[in-house]
């Protein structure tokens, strides 16, 4: 996982919003909550939120605390894999996965752009560029020490 390993490269604490969001049985965690759950996941001095939950999404909040938003933009078949990998996913996640780069990847990036102007944005293509991102981190932290 891409944001842990930021997260043990940086020292960085590391929440892993699917399991902050789902409840028992796949159930959503209705939006008021989730605003405050975020505001409190983002009240502390350095975080790592990792996850995106398509549409039952309110990103402004953890955008809107943001210095630094990581964007993983992979293929459409590459993500397909991972997710077959891992288990087996509801029909919802399904069409937000074969419909991401067309409908939700702009609406993501408008609400970087609204919420977070003053973040630096990072979008990763690849593994690949991962590890590269990765490994220039590893090497300026080994330097710092």
């Amino acid at each position: 996982m891409f944001a842990a390993r930021i997260g043990e490269a940086l020292d960085i604490p590391v929440t892993e919003l699917d399991r902050c969001f789902w409840k028992e049985g796949l159930v959503p965690t209705p939006p008021d909550e989730w605003v405050v759950r975020q505001q409190e996941l983002a009240a502390g001095p350095r975080w790592i939120l990792d996850g995106d939950l398509g549409p039952y999404d309110t990103v402004h909040v953890r955008l809107s605390a943001a210095d630094t938003v990581f964007l993983l933009d992979f293929s459409r078949l590459r993500c397909s894999w991972r997710a077959l990998r891992r288990s087996s996913q509801r029909i919802d996640f399904w069409r937000w996965l074969w419909t991401w780069h067309r409908t939700y990847r702009p609406i993501l990036l408008a609400a970087v752009a609204a919420d977070a102007p003053n973040a630096t944005l990072r979008v990763f293509k690849s593994p690949r560029e991962l590890d590269r991102f990765l490994a220039t981190l590893q090497r300026a932290r080994g330097s710092d020490r």
